[in-house]
């Protein structure tokens, strides 16, 4: 089993490596374009041009920042061992659905299931956490029973 945590964690970490990799792109491409910027006899034009190509990059580092912050949660998460309670790392499994505690990467697919990569820190994964087999907790009006902890 501890194979499954190792995989989910390899396909988070591959989420997270792209999420990257578009941050990065996005910055580069607002400094290319800066680059490229000429300026020209309206001025206001050319100014309001480089502040709008100044905001993407910023965003591009927004986003770059919050990679990075997922990169370094994730890191932080053992993938060795099976506990009883559920706790960062761990493979949960519901009555509605898998989950796997880790950081927020949406629906990973493996070996034809599916897992919902979420954080401890999101609604569910707070309700989840510390919970054991059999017990009971609601989220959204829908009722959820932990059938396996991994």
């Amino acid at each position: 089993m501890n194979n499954l945590k190792q995989q989910l964690h390899q396909l988070c970490s591959e989420f997270v490596q792209q999420r990257m990799a578009n941050a990065q792109q996005a910055i580069q491409s607002a400094e290319q374009s800066a680059a490229e910027d000429t300026k020209s006899s309206a001025g206001d034009k050319y100014e309001t041009g480089r502040e709008m190509l100044q905001q993407e990059k910023d965003r591009g580092m927004a986003q770059l920042t919050e990679a990075n912050k997922l990169l370094v949660a994730l890191n932080r998460i053992s993938t060795a061992g099976k506990s009883t309670r559920v706790e960062e790392g761990s493979v949960v499994k519901t009555n509605n659905g898998n989950f796997y505690i880790a950081v927020s990467a949406g629906v990973l697919n493996l070996a034809g299931e599916s897992y919902f990569a979420i954080s401890a820190a999101s609604p569910i994964g707070y309700k989840m956490m510390g919970c054991k087999v059999d017990d009971w907790f609601e989220q959204n009006g829908k009722k959820y029973r932990v059938l396996e902890v991994i």
